[in-house]
């Protein structure tokens, strides 16, 4: 099993700390999760450190790492009208179906672009370029940084496809073999996506994606 000190979300994590100037002095891990491959999946630890100004830093983290997550647009060819295809699946948070664009964790990769690229095949089987991939933010954006360490990498990518290949697009059953993934697809259009959607995380990059495209829908 890989140790906190090996997995690349701690080195990460405790690198961002000292490009911080926080004064690393104790770090005590309180629970640690493996993937069924020997990765970390999720680090909960407990540091002692102080800031800049001598103030102690919170002393409990939960190291999950970072994400991708990647706004998919399909503009059908006869219209030119916009569609979002989305991932739904269960989520532990309230077991509710969420409507999701595809996303995923880097884990043992540094290269985001690699990871948004894999995550879009596995989740919805669609194959894009890495020079199709469109940055939303220039920085890693914090999802809860009050105690999470997650922090996103935005992109969006648009195919033009007819109106055949966009309806193959809705309610195929995709995910991850082994990481228990049960997703279906659904093809929407953009302008009815966004109450279809109650991750403030995946509102947050089609507002990045519509205020980009410089198209309000």
């Amino acid at each position: 099993m890989e140790s906190l000190e090996e997995s690349l979300k701690f080195r990460q994590w405790k690198a961002s700390l000292v490009h911080h100037q926080i004064e690393v002095q104790k770090i005590t891990p309180l629970h640690l999760v493996h993937k069924p491959n020997g990765e970390l999946l999720f680090a909960l630890v407990n540091i002692q450190g102080k800031a800049p100004n001598g103030e102690s830093v919170l002393p409990v983290a939960m190291l999950r790492g970072y994400f991708v997550m990647v706004v998919t647009v399909l503009i059908e060819q006869e219209t030119q009208q916009k569609y979002l295809l989305l991932v739904g699946q269960r989520r532990i948070a309230n077991g509710a179906l969420f409507y999701e664009h595809p996303a995923g964790m880097c884990d043992s990769e540094t290269d985001p672009y690699e990871v948004a690229l894999k995550e879009v095949k596995e989740e919805t089987t669609l194959s894009v370029s890495r020079e199709e991939l469109v940055p939303l933010s220039d920085q890693l954006l914090y999802s809860s940084p009050g105690l999470l360490d997650e922090g996103g990498y935005f992109f969006y990518c648009e195919k033009k496809l007819s109106s055949t290949e966009i309806a193959a697009f809705q309610g195929k059953k995709t995910g991850a073999e082994g990481e228990r993934e049960h997703i279906q697809t659904q093809v929407v259009p953009i302008e009815k996506a966004m109450e279809k959607m109650t991750n403030a995380l995946a509102r947050l990059s089609l507002y990045m994606y519509l205020d980009t495209a410089g198209k309000k829908v």
